[in-house]
């Protein structure tokens, strides 16, 4: 018994002692945009969108309409090769291919197509 407590100390150790990896990626945080039409790229009738990018690869959508988050899903989010890869998992959004600039107005992150995704705003 006193052995198996030992190895318990010894396991409850080395994991509280392990190192969690820090992502310091430019992309997290708080990323917006006004939709300039009725209706944004899927077709949802909202007024400005809202990403929110954490470390762990994951974030949050809000769409709004007045002020009212009326659409929200999560999606994920990889970088390879300069360019970020935002998906939407269990929605029938398409995948967004993303650069991210900086111009005089702010970091954005535009399409692949050349259009505006988000401008960063934190």
């Amino acid at each position: 018994m006193k052995s198996l407590l030992n190895c318990l100390v010894l396991l409850l150790l080395l994991t509280s002692c392990s190192k969690i990896e820090e992502n310091n990626d430019p992309i997290i945080g708080i990323w917006k945009h006004t939709v300039k039409t009725a209706t944004n790229t899927n077709k949802m009738v909202i007024d400005n969108e809202e990403y929110i990018f954490n470390d762990v690869y994951l974030g949050r959508f809000h769409g709004y309409k007045d002020g009212q988050i009326v659409f929200l899903t999560d999606f994920r989010w990889t970088y390879e090769n300069g360019h970020y890869t935002v998906s939407y998992p269990g929605t029938d959004f398409p995948n967004d291919i993303l650069e991210m600039k900086e111009t005089p107005d702010g970091i954005m992150l535009i399409r692949s197509q050349g259009s505006i995704f988000a401008v960063k705003t934190n």
